[in-house]
């Protein structure tokens, strides 16, 4: 693999983005033959260390394992979804929906940092999530942002109260919407200053 923490060709802005679902671990494959084919293609890459027998060895992984990005014309997505590898275009149902320019020209910003970046749990705010860390492991709140930083809300629906503790999200996961017990907020005490929940 090249050295670069991404691949891509030079840009054609007239055409949108589409997410391709790729075959696992074909991710490289499935880029070089859509470039081939003279479509641009973006597939970000991320640094990790990986122990071989003997030694750790540093390569590059997809950010998005599964997933890479493809200008093209969705009204002649032919040829792209029968490239080998190539699985479907990403959409809602069976409509394909283009990734925002923005979101793209943020991967390359933060890929052409320098900094680490590595794939990461997707979050959004007002999603129900659970704390895996320290004192507050095992507690679930809704994931808010304030003041740039993020907070977990826990709430006592009888009391119309909540209480929000500041988070990293590093220390959270999501919950699935199914459940949404009360236990956590029931059976501790708040000792935080309450506030009152805002409609």
């Amino acid at each position: 693999m090249p050295e670069s923490s991404s691949f891509e060709t030079s840009r054609v802005p007239q055409l949108p983005w589409y997410a391709l679902l790729v075959r696992s671990r074909r991710e490289n494959q499935v880029f070089n033959q859509l470039l081939g084919q003279g479509y641009e293609c973006f597939l970000p890459v991320y640094k990790s260390e990986r122990r071989w027998s003997d030694r750790m060895k540093e390569v590059q992984q997809p950010l998005f394992p599964g997933y890479l990005f493809c200008r093209f014309d969705i009204h002649n997505r032919g040829p792209v979804l029968m490239a080998p590898g190539v699985h479907q275009i990403v959409g809602i149902g069976r409509t394909p929906v283009s990734v925002a320019e923005a979101e793209i020209e943020s991967i390359r910003q933060v890929l052409a940092s320098g900094l680490p970046s590595q794939p990461w749990l997707y979050l959004e705010v007002g999603q129900r999530v659970r704390v895996n860390h320290g004192s507050l492991e095992n507690i679930e709140g809704i994931l808010v942002s304030f003041k740039g930083g993020h907070r977990v809300v826990l709430s006592v629906s009888l009391l119309q109260r909540s209480v929000a503790m500041e988070v990293d999200l590093s220390w959270v996961t999501a919950v699935s919407e199914a459940k949404k017990p009360l236990r956590a907020a029931q059976e501790r005490p708040v000792t935080a200053p309450v506030v009152p929940v805002l409609s």
